[in-house]
């Protein structure tokens, strides 16, 4: 029987299984997908992300969701892609391009210790409400929505997927348990409003350099960091008037440090840098008949 090697990796907790997809793919990913995730039967994770070839960047990173959806973009995912790409990189290119299902970015890693963090351009903030998208017309800030019995100010941001930014006045939210969390996490997931479904990122402003959060992420559930989330949420801070444009997201698997750039190079871009941890490598077991050959190009 074939034998896959994998390497889970997490960034702020956000854990994916990464698969190198250059020779040897899987047939059907979105299936493998919601069964290596599984926490209970299978490896555990937030979904798998596979290292591609790319015609247009260094490597192609290829996503998907626990619940086996296909995503567009992962903030801590494409950190330790990078890092997963650098190490097995014979020329140790840095920075490094990462084709994504919503354009090229570059991450530059940086050694820690034993650690490595890496810095992600992660492009321009999307805020007009059909390109997010979200059902109306125009900003979304401070927008009204009725969710199940009561009516919330929403703020609306893509960062290559759409999200949904709710600012709490206590820390309330981040007391309710799993369950009760999750109730309220799908209200939002699947609200109509949503046409392609939604990230939804709960923010408590400790101070304007400080954001405290809990996020429910469309097909994964709650998750303990998300990285797109993060940077959705300081550039709802800074419309809000909540927030400088550089601060901390603390979120409850640890930090990232987020700038939305006012000016100079990449201005008007937002910049995310954390950590991309290896966990654990090991193989998988597949049937031929759930892999495919590739010839290695894009």
């Amino acid at each position: 029987m074939p034998k896959l090697p994998f390497v889970k990796m997490h960034g702020c907790g956000n854990d994916y299984i990464y698969l190198v997809a250059d020779k040897l793919r899987p047939a059907d990913p979105s299936t493998l997908a919601r069964r290596l995730a599984d926490r209970r039967f299978g490896i555990g994770g937030d979904g798998l992300i596979m290292l591609c070839p790319s015609a247009s960047a260094d490597t192609r990173m290829e996503m998907y969701n626990a619940d086996g959806s296909r995503g567009e973009m992962c903030g801590n995912g494409i950190r330790c892609l990078a890092r997963l790409y650098h190490e097995r990189d014979r020329e140790r290119r840095n920075p490094i391009t990462v084709e994504t299902d919503c354009g090229v970015k570059t991450v530059t890693l940086v050694a820690r210790d034993r650690a490595f963090a890496a810095t992600v351009d992660m492009g321009e903030p999307i805020l007009e409400g059909r390109d997010i998208p979200v059902a109306q017309d125009g900003l979304i800030i401070d927008y009204p929505l009725a969710v199940g019995a009561e009516t919330v100010r929403i703020t609306a941001v893509s960062m290559g997927n759409p999200h949904c930014v709710v600012f709490v006045p206590d820390d309330r939210i981040f007391a309710l348990d799993d369950t009760a969390f999750a109730a309220l996490g799908r209200q939002y997931e699947h609200h109509p409003f949503f046409p392609r479904r939604v990230n939804t990122e709960f923010i408590l402003p400790l101070s304007r350099e400080r954001l405290r959060m809990r996020v429910w992420e469309r097909g994964s559930g709650e998750t303990l960091a998300c990285g797109t989330g993060a940077c959705a949420a300081l550039v709802a801070a800074v419309l809000t008037g909540r927030a400088e444009r550089r601060a901390t997201l603390e979120l409850r698997g640890g930090r990232l440090e987020i700038e939305w750039r006012e000016n100079g190079p990449g201005a008007n871009h937002v910049f995310m840098t954390g950590e991309a941890v290896e966990v654990f490598r090991g193989e998988i077991e597949l049937d031929e008949s759930e892999l495919v050959q590739h010839d290695g190009r894009p």
